[in-house]
């Protein structure tokens, strides 16, 4: 195997050993296990454990920022709000499902879970607090919402309820499914915001 591919699999193993064993359970001789490769083949792509945690830290954060850009852009779209909430919603979901040991991580967090892993979710989440804070201004803009309309608290209102959408995926996709979602949002902020 290529030395950039054994990297990415040793990761790999390791957010393995992570969402299965929480992060007390991880450690160089757990990776070397789940990966099936030897410590030394381990040390050879990162000098300690910390290292190797810190890479997967990166890399997860990378692929949960890169799919949240798709789902809250910098610029808010054109569109009835009902739709781009609802598209929003389903976006994300879809997100978590396609990667949910990335997501498990964020929306799961284990017994243990290291302070850096924290303090990257949370300033991860007050990024995407201010994009949708910029996504309810823009509806406000764009439909006949009340003006006195409290954005801070909406936005937060929007985040916490699509992070327990993102759980319940996770935890029972079958039943709470991306498309289940994206239809109450919609229903929801038509009769709701749009008065229809």
């Amino acid at each position: 195997m290529p030395p950039r591919k054994r990297r990415e699999h040793v990761v790999d193993a390791a957010l393995r050993v992570i969402v299965e064993q929480g992060y007390d359970g991880v450690s160089i001789e757990a990776v070397a296990r789940a990966a099936g490769v030897t410590r030394p083949v381990i040390y050879d792509h990162f000098q300690n454990l910390g290292q190797l945690l810190q890479a997967l830290i990166k890399r997860e954060e990378n692929y949960a920022l890169a799919q949240l850009a798709e789902v809250v852009p910098d610029v808010p779209p054109d569109g009835d709000p009902a739709d781009v909430f609802a598209g929003s919603v389903r976006r994300f979901l879809d997100a978590v499902a396609s990667r949910p040991d990335t997501w498990r991580i964020i929306l799961l967090p284990l017994e243990g879970t290291p302070a850096i892993v924290r303090d990257h979710v949370e300033a991860n989440r007050a990024q995407v607090l201010a994009r949708l804070e910029q996504l309810v201004l823009r509806a406000i803009e764009r439909s006949e919402i009340p003006v006195d309309l409290d954005v801070e608290i909406c936005a937060r209102a929007i985040l916490r309820l699509s992070e327990e959408a993102g759980r319940m995926v996770l935890t029972d996709g079958k039943r709470f499914s991306p498309e289940r979602y994206e239809r109450f949002v919609r229903a929801v902020m038509r009769l709701i915001w749009c008065g229809r």
